[in-house]
């Protein structure tokens, strides 16, 4: 591992972004993780994940049971819950504590860090992977004598979008 900052790309979908295309590589990458891992992903499981995938906007597990009925399905929420759960613990969603929501993991299966930056204005999320903000808190905690099981950084802000339309 090292401490360089990652390439630059676009975090924030813009007009050209595909998102049919961006959600059929994360529906993808989530069915190699679990296979992987010899675990189940149900027809639930994976429409819970695709329906947190449907947009880059964080959304809470009740906005999850609403789209489900839409579907003409009825589970209870700690269907969705557990769905939820299953979905974090293999890496394929991450929970954003601050909003009580759930985000796809723009790396599945990977351990359970994340920093994210989230706006204010549209509520897009985008997920960062930065090494140099890892390796920082890591020191930190190793300094305190603090041992580290997971960590997530919340930022908030404006999005370039928004930034761009004056928000």
């Amino acid at each position: 591992m090292t401490d360089r900052a990652p390439q630059a790309r676009r975090r924030f979908p813009g007009e050209a972004h595909d998102h049919e295309r961006c959600i059929a590589e994360a529906m993808a990458e989530a069915a190699e993780v679990c296979t992987a891992r010899g675990a189940r992903l149900t027809a639930l499981r994976s429409r819970v994940l695709e329906i947190v995938w449907r947009s880059h906007r964080p959304l809470g597990a009740y906005a999850i049971l609403e789209v489900l009925a839409a579907d003409g399905r009825s589970p209870a929420p700690p269907t969705v819950y557990r769905a939820l759960e299953f979905l974090t613990e293999h890496g394929l969603v991450h929970r954003l504590a601050s909003l009580n929501a759930f985000i796809g993991c723009s790396q599945p299966g990977h351990p359970g860090t994340g920093q994210f930056l989230l706006c204010r204005c549209c509520g897009t999320a985008a997920e960062l992977d930065d090494p140099r903000i890892r390796s920082a808190i890591q020191r930190t905690a190793v300094a305190e004598g603090f041992e580290i099981q997971e960590h997530t950084v919340e930022v908030s802000g404006l999005c370039p979008n928004c930034q761009r339309a004056g928000r």
